[in-house]
C-alpha cells in the first residue's frame, strides 16, 4: 500500500471496538489523548515493537514473511519521522496507536496481527523504560563532566585558601580545591546512584499483556534479549502497574539538583559585594534593565529555582501512586510529562552549571587570601596548640573564648597580640604560636584522612582522577 504518512489529525473519530456505538465526546477525546507529549517516546516504541513483530515470528506465532513485513513498515515509520514527515494529530490519541495506524496503512491487514499477545499496558512499559534507560546513561556522562570541570578547578587550587563556614558564620579556613571537591563527592554519589537505578529500569514488562499474561507462546526473555534488558518481571500485575523505576529516578535527580543548587547558593553568595570571592565573566552572567552596574548570577540562581520543579514531579508520583489497586490504571499516563521534564531539567542544568564553573567564575585569591586573615577562625588552632602543651582541651577552649572576646573589645585579631600578651594569657605560649594561627599552617596542619591539609588534599585529587579514570 502507498499512503502517504499521516500529518494532521483528520480522520474520523473511532471507536474502540464493537463494544461501542458512538466515539468519544470531542473534548473528551483531547482530554484522554497523550499524543501531544509521548510523541517523545517514539523511537523507543517503533524499537520494542521491532522486538515484539520477531518473537511473534521467532515463536511462530505469525510467519517469517509477516514478521518482515511489519519489521519493514515500522523502520520505515521511524525514517518517516526522522524526515519530519510522520506528524501523527490528537486524533490518534497516543503515540501507540499512531504508530499501529501507520503501520496498517503500509502493511495491511498484516498491520493489524503486530498488537497480537501485547497490550498497550506492557508496550507503555517498555518504551518508558528504554528511553529512561538511555537518559539516565546521557546524564551519567553529564555528572562525568561535571566531576572533570570541577576536578580541574580543584587542582588550580590546590594552595588557594577560601574562609570555611558553620550556620553561615566563619569557621576555619579550608583549601579551596578540598572545598571544591566535597562537590565532587556529591556528584560521585549522584554517578552511582543512578547506577543503581538503571538496574531497576533495565528490567522488560514487555509480555505481560494487559495484566495476566498471554495464552500465545510467546518468549519473553527474547524480546528482553533483543531490547538489551538484563532480565524480565516475574509478575505480570507488578510489570504493568510498578513505576518505582521512575520514583527512584525522580529521587535521584532532586539529590543531584539538591547538590547543584548548594553549590549556586554558594556561588550566589560568592558573587555578592560583600563577599566578593569571585567574578562573573560576561559570557555566563547578565545586567539589569534599569541598573547599568548590575551584574547577576543569572545561571545558579535558574538552578536554585528550577530544583523545586524536580521536586515537585517526586511528589506528584508518589501521591499519583499511593492509592492504586492493581494493574494498571489510566493516571499512569501522568507518569509521562513529569519524567520528560525532569530528565530536560536535570540535564540543562548540568550542563549550565559546568559551563559556568569551567567558563564562568573567576576566583579573587587576594581577596580570598585577605579574608581568611582577618577574621577568629583560627581559634580552634589556640586552643589545639595549648592541648599539645598538655593543657586540657576543654580548659583551653575556654580560655581561648575569653581571649576572643577580649580581642573583640580591642578591635584586634589574635596575631595582632604580642607575645607577652599571650605568656599573660597562659604560659606555655611561646613565639612559635604566629606560625600555629597562620591562616596556610592551619589549613596543612589539618592532615587527618579526609581532612582540609595540602597534603590530604593532593592525594584526594589523585584519587578523584583515579575514579573517573576507571570509570570512563
Amino acid at each position: 500500500m502507498n499512503a502517504s504518512p499521516e500529518q494532521h489529525p483528520t480522520a474520523a473519530p473511532q471507536t474502540w471496538s464493537q463494544r461501542f456505538e458512538t466515539a468519544l465526546h470531542p473534548a473528551i477525546a483531547r482530554f484522554n489523548a497523550s499524543i501531544s507529549f509521548d510523541i517523545e517516546l517514539i523511537e523507543y516504541d517503533l524499537s520494542g515493537s521491532v522486538a515484539h513483530a520477531k518473537m511473534l515470528g521467532h515463536t511462530g506465532i505469525i510467519s517469517a514473511e509477516e514478521t518482515e513485513q511489519l519489521v519493514s513498515g515500522l523502520e520505515r515509520i521511524r525514517s518517516e519521522y526522522r524526515q519530519g514527515l510522520f506528524k501523527p494529530g490528537t486524533d490518534a490519541e497516543d503515540i501507540h496507536f499512531a504508530v499501529e495506524r501507520r503501520l496498517t496503512q503500509i502493511a495491511g491487514d498484516v498491520g493489524k496481527k503486530l498488537h497480537t499477545a501485547r497490550s498497550r499496558n506492557d508496550q507503555v512499559g517498555t518504551d518508558t523504560r528504554l528511553y529512561l534507560r538511555e537518559q539516565i546513561q546521557q546524564i551519567r556522562e553529564q555528572l562525568r563532566q561535571y566531576q572533570h570541570t570541577l576536578l580541574t578547578l580543584a587542582q588550580a587550587n590546590q594552595d588557594t585558601l577560601i574562609p570555611g563556614y558553620t550556620h553561615l558564620q566563619r569557621a576555619q579556613p579550608l583549601c579551596l580545591a578540598h572545598h571544591l571537591l566535597a562537590y565532587f563527592e556529591m556528584a560521585q554519589r549522584d554517578w552511582e546512584r543512578l547506577g543503581e537505578v538503571y538496574q531497576r529500569v533495565n528490567i522488560s514488562p514487555l509480555g505481560c499483556g494487559a495484566l495476566a499474561g498471554t495464552p500465545f507462546p510467546i518468549d519473553r526473555h527474547y524480546t528482553a534479549e533483543l531490547l538489551g534488558f538484563d532480565e524480565v518481571y516475574r509478575n505480570s500485575l507488578d510489570g504493568v502497574s510498578d513505576r518505582d523505576f521512575a520514583i527512584e529516578f525522580l529521587c535521584s535527580a532532586s539529590l543531584i539538583l539538591v547538590h547543584l543548587s548548594r553549590l549556586s547558593e554558594e556561588i550566589i553568595l560568592w558573587a555578592s559585594e560583600e563577599f566578593g570571592f569571585i567574578t562573573l565573566k560576561d559570557s555566563c552572567s547578565t545586567g539589569s534593565s534599569i541598573m547599568p552596574q548590575k551584574k547577576n548570577p543569572d545561571v545558579p540562581e535558574l538552578v536554585r529555582g528550577k530544583t523545586g520543579r524536580v521536586f515537585g514531579h517526586l511528589q506528584a508520583m508518589l501521591v499519583l501512586m499511593k492509592g492504586l489497586p492493581l494493574a494498571y490504571n489510566k493516571d499512569l499516563q501522568e507518569d509521562k510529562e513529569a519524567l520528560f521534564d525532569a530528565v530536560k531539567t536535570v540535564k540543562g542544568c548540568l550542563e549550565a552549571m559546568t559551563i559556568l564553573l569551567a567558563e564562568g567564575i573567576e576566583f579573587r585569591k587576594p581577596r580570598l587570601e585577605a579574608a581568611v586573615a582577618s577574621d577568629f577562625s583560627n581559634a580552634t588552632d589556640v586552643a589545639d596548640y595549648l592541648a599539645t602543651k598538655g593543657v586540657p582541651f576543654r580548659e583551653a577552649y575556654n580560655l581561648v573564648g575569653k581571649v576572643v572576646k577580649t580581642c573583640l573589645s580591642a578591635d584586634k585579631l589574635l596575631k595582632d597580640l604580642s607575645l607577652e600578651e599571650w605568656k599573660a594569657i597562659h604560659p606555655a605560649f611561646e613565639s612559635d604560636i604566629y606560625q600555629a594561627i597562620a591562616p596556610r599552617q592551619v589549613v596543612a596542619a589539618r592532615n587527618s584522612y579526609g581532612g582540609t591539609g595540602f597534603e590530604q588534599v593532593k592525594r584526594a585529587i589523585a584519587q578523584a582522577q583515579e575514579r573517573l579514570n576507571s570509570s570512563d
